[in-house]
């Protein structure tokens, strides 16, 4: 899948005003749409200008491609969006939001699915997010606001105790010189305890309203993690890393184990080896179904800085009969 810079298709500039944009695209429009084109490729142009005019007419879409470096997405071998490119976004409900004018069932590259399509992926699929474009009717006939889109990255912290959380999203604006200009707004949010990644909190009301809408949709922030300096997140289940000596794996021992609960002693088996797992039930994340914390064994070996450690390892060499490549037959 390669990188597709909307502003060359348009042929724009990356400081090109929403004004131009328009133009830009209709020009291609006139120009590429199948029904009046003689181009050969009048169909793949068409397409083509049709999902860059979708992304670059939204300040949202717009502000959050812009972040994504061009040269070093051109540079990949198979483009892949960069971690957290879009944290923070808030995304209006559709990805097929008002289609172009002549774009009747277009369809968008694999490029943009990469990019919005897990935003947008309850139109298709039946989500939880209002997909309507536009305004859907509100309370006594009055008209309301679209649903929005955002996701937000927690400290893994943050979802195992719950509790009141102030987020800050970024909000795409066009200012009066047809320029995209990011807006920040914070918001007091309240996390559930356990929440999972990947899982949409709805706050009634906290969408952007539309222009005429009389009764502003909801927001939803879609739940992501920050990478934790000791634990790998998988579902419910957390996992570390657990330092161990050679003595406690080779003889047993009760060790020290942090949880995100606090530490607990954790029974290391005599004859461990390095990277065994050892399972506390319940010690993960909390929930209906609590999940589990792994921890898994690394044998930390101690330096040989001293005299008497030297003479340790000497003699280890000595009185051990043991030889670490003897699977390999050597």
């Amino acid at each position: 899948m390669e990188y597709k810079d909307y502003y060359k298709i348009l042929g724009l500039e990356r400081s090109a005003s929403e004004d131009d944009i328009k133009k830009a695209y209709r020009r291609m429009a006139r120009k590429y749409h199948p029904d009046v084109s003689t181009e050969v490729d009048a169909d793949d142009r068409f397409k083509e200008a049709n999902e860059a005019y979708e992304v670059l007419k939204d300040p949202e879409k717009r502000a959050a491609y812009d972040r994504i470096d061009p040269d070093r997405a051109r540079a990949q071998t198979g483009f892949q969006p960069p971690p957290g490119w879009d944290h923070g976004f808030d995304f209006s409900g559709g990805a097929h939001a008002e289609p172009p004018p002549g774009a009747d069932g277009a369809t968008f590259s694999d490029f943009f699915e990469s990019l919005f399509g897990r935003g947008f992926a309850g139109a298709r699929a039946g989500g939880t997010a209002r997909r309507t474009h536009g305004f859907g009717p509100g309370f006594g006939g009055q008209r309301r606001g679209q649903d929005h889109i955002a996701r937000v990255e927690l400290d893994l912290e943050d979802a195992f105790t719950g509790g009141r959380r102030r987020v800050t999203l970024r909000t795409p604006e066009v200012n009066e010189l047809g320029q995209t200009v990011e807006r920040s707004r914070a918001l007091n949010v309240t996390i559930p305890k356990g929440v999972r990644e990947g899982q949409q909190l709805r706050l009634a009301g906290q969408a952007k309203a539309g222009n005429t809408a009389a009764i502003p949709g909801d927001l939803l922030l879609e739940i992501g993690f920050k990478p934790h300096p000791i634990y790998t997140l998988d579902g419910a289940d957390l996992s570390l890393e657990l330092p161990v000596a050679p003595w406690e794996a080779a003889l047993g021992a009760i060790v020290k184990t942090p949880t995100p609960a606090g530490a607990v002693d954790l029974r290391i088996p005599p004859d461990s080896r390095d990277g065994k797992r050892l399972r506390l039930r319940g010690r993960g994340m909390p929930g209906k179904t609590p999940g589990d914390l792994y921890a898994v064994l690394r044998i930390a070996l101690p330096p040989a800085n001293s005299e008497k450690a030297r003479a340790v390892y000497e003699r280890m060499a000595q009185e051990l009969d043991f030889n670490p490549r003897e699977r390999l037959g050597v």
